[in-house]
């Protein structure tokens, strides 16, 4: 009976949100783009376009049947989304460089140039690669440039160096971030590092012809032109802060103040997404529509607020490229376009209709940037806000409005404070997903950061952007700094207090999918059955108490190892090497501190014991031996339960250890890492979670 009655309570409640149901079109497309990522083998090139035309068929058969209807529809969207991935896959394939080279003579296209530190990151297309034939020949490679360049070195110049190069880097254990498979969707062949000057050469090749190249240079010389004038008034951290709002280049901003920004939870601030697009918009329109306001003569017989926003648009248009186009500011164009768009038709567009569309477009167009944490966090921040407002905005409407200046601000800081809480909720599961880290006080230091973004840095930006062209754009900039300067410091206030930030080992997929759902049910739906939402939230949280970090990480090449200790610390093998590596593994387990092997002897606590031809580790019933002379081997093969080995065995009797990893393993199938369990060892590789698709390259 009181099945029945849920069953009821439940189809009833489905029915009755009928207008909602648009709002899941890109939930279930997204669903379809993550399941064909997610496979172990890519599929054949016919499985998404039969699977499109096949839940094609179905709809139509099935578009008068009820429920079985909305089935069809469901599959429709999935089988869509999964074509739109691989589609995208097979559009952007392209060769990559197979193994690291010698230094060679590279010549192509100079597409984007980046600083980053004291170096500058080239992105160069057209290319020409000694010793590597045309067929062979990625599409794309970036290299890094120690030093200064020649200020005649500009985007859109073809340019001479000689370089090492490398495939893009595989995962530095499994579950990492794959750069590689960021790299694919980029048609980025290669990375790697010049080992001479940068020699300009004459013809600018096809970028310079084809007018999308001409559009990419235009804009990228433009951005280093405005980050160069900024840099020339504003310095240090302060500048790059100020160049990274304007321009969305943040390669001048030091570890440090990013890390600073991150802990104290204002790195949203830093990567030009809906708040500065909305900003810059808005004051634009705001600004000129009161200039306009104050000319009765225009004012009394033109639409001025569809003038204002109609220049707004075109600002934001600008922005967009300004700021590399990048997947957070697309969105943010996409929808403050489409508000934009609404104030020219008068209309209200503000709506999580908007939202859906927004997402719809951007996944169709890169439906690679659904693993992004960019398109995660944007989205998931959007989508909570919106659903908030939607409540609020209602009540609001119903009750009295504010006549007093001092009740206005109250209810500001009201809704700045609301705006932070909700924001950080709702990305909390995605930072801690993506990065391992959570930022526990980010609503103090966002109830103060954000209104002076919004009030003083930006506005003052504007300025300065719409005085450069005279030369005048000095006295703003110093403006805009002052506000850059107060930010930093209430990050650095912010981070100083006591736990301000969380350390979190990797959540399982299953953990974000089930926030995720949770999150969209509750935002989505209107009755109170939305609240059902909350049990994604129980599983979320629950699902990482089951799930063990790796004890043992092994680097790709051999020469690094790890072992996450009892008490939170990560204990690396080697000191001088591998620093990327141990600063991905100390995340990856959620580790506070790092510590470092002894050279000779017991570490603290005796788990722990190392001499010159390698070292063993005890924990419960394991004896992890890792060997990094083979006069070792035969002494570890008859005590060890798991065997690493820098040495190969090369057909080597080893009886005893229940797993084996020796060079050839980790040659052949990538990075390792390892879960010492009651019943052995569980062992993961990067090649074996990546599996066989077309970014990975098989040995």
């Amino acid at each position: 009976m009181f099945f029945g009655s849920l069953v009821t309570g439940l189809r009833d409640a489905f029915l009755g949100e009928r207008h909602r149901w648009p709002l899941w079109l890109p939930v279930f497309f997204g669903a379809g783009i993550a399941s064909y990522f997610y496979l172990p083998e890519e599929p054949a090139r016919g499985v998404g376009a039969f699977a499109t035309g096949g839940a094609l068929l179905l709809l139509f058969v099935m578009r008068n049947k009820g429920v079985l209807a909305y089935v069809a529809i469901v599959l429709t969207l999935f089988a869509c989304g999964f074509l739109a991935a691989q589609a995208r896959t097979w559009i952007v394939a392209a060769p990559t460089i197979e193994r690291s080279t010698s230094a060679v003579l590279v010549e192509g296209v100079l597409l984007a140039l980046e600083p980053k530190g004291g170096a500058k990151r080239l992105l160069l297309h057209d290319l020409h690669i000694e010793g590597v034939s045309s067929s062979q020949t990625p599409e794309r490679v970036r290299v890094r440039v120690a030093g200064a360049l020649d200020p005649g070195i500009v985007p859109g110049l073809r340019i001479r160096v000689r370089a090492v190069l490398r495939p893009p880097p595989e995962p530095v254990a499994p579950g990492a971030f794959d750069f590689a498979r960021h790299a694919y969707f980029l048609r980025l062949g290669g990375v790697g590092y010049a080992v001479s000057s940068v020699e300009p050469l004459p013809g600018g090749g096809d970028t310079r012809q084809a007018w999308k190249g001409r559009w990419r240079v235009f804009w990228e010389t433009l951005r280093l032109h405005v980050a160069d004038r900024i840099g020339k008034v504003l310095h240090g951290d302060r500048g790059a802060v100020a160049i990274a709002l304007t321009t969305g280049l943040r390669g001048e901003l030091s570890e440090q103040s990013q890390a600073l920004m991150r802990d104290a939870g204002l790195a949203h601030l830093l990567a030009i997404s809906g708040l500065h697009m909305g900003l810059v918009a808005g004051w634009i329109f705001t600004a000129l529509r009161f200039v306009l306001a104050a000319i009765p003569t225009i004012a009394l017989v033109y639409p001025i607020k569809k003038w204002a926003a109609a220049a707004a648009i075109v600002v934001a248009f600008a922005y967009l490229f300004m700021a590399g186009a990048t997947i957070p500011t697309q969105r943010a164009f996409l929808m403050v376009g489409v508000v934009l768009l609404a104030v020219l038709i008068d209309r209200r567009a503000l709506t999580l209709r908007l939202v859906a569309w927004a997402a719809v477009v951007v996944l169709t167009i890169a439906p690679e940037s659904i693993l992004s944490a960019s398109f995660q966090l944007s989205f998931a921040a959007v989508v909570a806000l919106v659903a908030t407002y939607e409540v609020i905005t209602q009540r609001w409407e119903r009750s009295p409005k504010a006549r007093t200046y001092g009740l206005r601000f109250l209810y500001y800081l009201s809704g700045i404070a609301l705006t932070s809480l909700v924001a950080s909720a709702a990305t909390a599961p995605f930072v801690a997903y993506n990065f391992n880290r959570v930022a526990l006080y980010g609503l103090i230091s966002n109830m103060v950061a954000v209104p002076l973004t919004a009030l003083w840095i930006m506005p003052w930006a504007i300025i300065a952007m719409l005085l450069m062209p005279f030369g005048l754009e000095a006295v703003a900039l110093q403006a805009m700094g002052k506000g850059i300067d107060a930010v930093l410091e209430v990050a650095a206030f912010v981070v100083d207090l006591p736990a301000a930030v969380m350390s979190v080992a990797s959540m399982p997929v299953g953990s974000l999918i089930a926030y995720a759902l949770g999150g969209l049910w509750l935002c989505l739906w209107q009755r109170p059955w939305r609240f059902l939402g909350v049990a994604g939230f129980a599983i979320g949280a629950g699902l990482p108490l089951l799930h063990q970090p790796p004890d043992i990480f092994i680097s790709g090449d051999a020469r690094n190892a790890a072992i996450r200790l009892e008490n939170t610390t990560l204990s690396v093998m080697e000191r001088r090497i591998g620093r990327f590596d141990r600063e991905q593994w100390s995340r990856i387990s959620g580790a506070t501190a790092v510590s470092f092997w002894p050279v000779d002897g017991a570490a603290p606590g005796g788990q722990l014991r190392c001499d010159a031809l390698g070292c063993i580790y005890s924990k419960e019933n394991h004896l992890v031996a890792f060997v990094k002379d083979g006069r070792a081997l035969v002494e570890d093969c008859h005590s060890a339960t798991l065997l690493i080995s820098r040495e190969p065995l090369r057909g080597l009797d080893c009886p005893h250890p229940t797993v084996v990893i020796d060079r050839f393993d980790l040659w052949r199938e990538g990075a390792h890492s390892v879960r010492l369990k009651p019943d052995g060892p569980f062992v993961e590789s990067v090649r074996a979670v990546r599996g066989r698709r077309p970014w990975v390259a098989w040995r």
